[in-house]
């Protein structure tokens, strides 16, 4: 006699008849599965889980199961690895010599001045230049950091907030230098300020300023670099902080809600606005869970953009990413291990439909990257291309019932948190009220006791931890470099035209002042020689600096 092991009175009977007795004689094991919700999963999922559930096509709204109806049969993600250390010139050969590996795109990391909005010889950066990204102050920096690679050829992601503009500017100059016209350019710049405010600190202004500074940029992009995407906004970080996958699904898109406001007030058009987005999302270690929220993220984006904003392009509800997988996760001991996790996360992303992907490197909780380590993380992701297979099928998942339950409970999640700072007001009223922060907060302290109490096993850190770590070599940022930078500058200031530059600084100033676009005026300041300092102190003067919210 046959019967049906997919029909939902089966599979209420084999849970009560076969499971149950058999968990009730051998308990399962609670530390293994874990989602980042906290929540173990179900221990076997059927049709019944997965009904009502219609992901569609890809290619197609809601998007669910990919952006491109083809994926990766018709080109594969960009492998775009992110680095940038002490000086211009250093990272320039980091880049020529990743690209010459095989990396299909740039990828900027800046140091904390550059991104704090401070020059290099700036008492506050004292100790800090070129050590977590290359220190960038001046049109001369830029110049030698893309030394040699052609700009109009090469798509660009550079990961800076606060001082976006003036770090696009500087771009824009090398390529007028060069002869190349600014519409040729592709890349993208993170331009993300409202995840400053919860997950990283590397604000200068107050919310409201930034945002209108951000609309301005939206308006001269849309002009001068219609190929560049202006924004990717960025749940990385807040996922870096302690969010879970819920969360990260809500707030990022949250966050890209209140900067389709932003462009809408600045006069730009929706259709054409939603088609340039792009979004950046961390990729954790519980493979199904990341491969279910980037579904999830996907479809709810489609709706939000149809429904709220009343965009009907495909183009205009296609949310496309970026990932990288996450930093947070890789452990200083036992190091090695992190290759292992990398290649889950980097498979997860590549499962879940990534448009281009950073895969980090095993010994970042130690160091900045080797040349050799660098090398393998961008391997990792050409064996996965190249011999693993999962690209050859669009979403393979697609149809698991375990997958798509998923996806279906991660988007009820997230709609729930964003039904709650809508009732807040939005995003930007949602984060002045510490909602958005205290959230993360205490997503972040679960997670760690989860780990202190050994729910949740890290090998190498609460589990398997026999045996001495092996030693890898590390790379250091030389500390001549920073002297080396200040000298630099300094030349750079005594050479340029003092008087031209002086009144260009003022022209920005001005601009701000009188709510005018400062864009033009940006551009035409660095042109003249003026630093990333003296541009963000120009706007400083105008909107001030943003005191940290108290959410205790």
């Amino acid at each position: 006699m046959s019967h049906d092991p997919n029909a939902p009175s089966d599979a209420a009977r084999w849970q009560r008849e076969v499971l149950a007795p058999l968990e009730a004689q051998t308990p399962p094991r609670p530390l293994h599965g874990l989602l980042a919700g906290g929540a173990l999963p179900q221990t076997l999922y059927t049709a019944a889980d997965a009904d009502g559930c219609d992901p569609g096509y890809p290619g197609e709204p809601p998007f669910v199961r990919g952006v491109q109806p083809n994926m990766f049969r018709g080109r594969l993600w960009t492998m775009r690895q992110y680095a940038g250390f002490g000086s211009a010139r250093a990272s320039n050969e980091r880049y020529r010599m990743l690209l010459a590996k095989g990396q299909t795109g740039l990828s900027v990391a800046f140091d904390l001045p550059t991104q704090m909005g401070r020059d290099s010889d700036h008492p506050m950066a004292l100790g800090e230049v070129g050590k977590v990204g290359v220190a960038i102050d001046t049109l001369e920096d830029m110049e030698t950091l893309f030394d040699a690679i052609p700009l109009d050829k090469v798509s660009t992601s550079m990961t800076i907030n606060s001082t976006a503009g003036t770090l696009l500017a500087l771009y824009v100059a090398v390529a007028r230098r060069r002869g190349i016209d600014a519409r040729k350019l592709r890349g993208t710049i993170q331009n993300d300020l409202l995840k400053e405010y919860v997950a990283r600190g590397t604000y200068v202004h107050p919310p409201r300023p930034s945002l209108a500074l951000i609309g301005d940029l939206f308006a001269w992009a849309a002009r001068e670099t219609p190929h560049w995407n202006v924004i990717s906004v960025s749940g990385y970080h807040m996922r870096e902080a302690g969010c879970d996958a819920a969360q990260e699904i809500a707030f990022t898109l949250g966050n890209g809600i209140a900067y389709v406001e932003t462009a809408l007030a600045a006069g730009l058009d929706a259709e054409r606005f939603a088609s340039q987005l792009s979004f950046f999302f961390n990729v954790h270690n519980n493979l199904l869970e990341e491969v279910a929220k980037f579904r999830a993220a996907r479809g709810l984006w489609s709706d939000i953009m149809a429904q709220r904003f009343g965009v009907t392009s495909a183009r205009g509800r296609a949310l496309k990413f970026h990932c990288q997988t996450a930093g947070a996760t890789l452990t200083a001991q036992q190091p090695i291990n992190n290759v292992v996790r990398v290649t889950i996360q980097a498979l997860a992303a590549v499962l879940g439909g990534c448009q281009s992907l950073h895969t980090n490197s095993f010994d970042e909780a130690l160091a900045l990257p080797t040349a050799q380590s660098a090398t393998l993380a961008l391997r990792t992701q050409q064996i996965i291309a190249a011999e693993s297979g999962v690209a050859d099928v669009v979403d393979p998942f697609g149809g698991s019932w375990a997958i798509e339950a998923l996806t279906r409970d991660l988007r009820g999640r997230a709609e729930t948190y964003l039904a709650r700072v809508d009732a807040l007001g939005g995003m930007v009223a949602a984060i002045e009220q510490g909602y958005v922060q205290r959230e993360i907060q205490d997503a972040s302290y679960r997670y760690q006791l989860e780990i202190e109490r050994g729910e949740r096993p890290i090998v190498g850190v609460n589990v398997h931890r026999e045996g001495a770590d092996e030693p890898v070599p590390l790379q250091r940022v030389d500390e001549s470099q920073e002297r080396d930078q200040l000298a630099r500058l300094a030349a750079w200031r005594a050479r340029r035209d003092g008087p031209r530059c002086e009144a260009a600084i003022d022209a920005v100033e001005q601009a701000a002042r009188e709510a005018s676009p400062v864009m033009p005026r940006v551009l035409e300041a660095v042109e003249a020689g003026a630093t990333v300092g003296e541009v963000s102190d120009a706007l400083r003067r105008v909107f001030g600096e943003h005191t940290e919210t108290k959410t205790l």
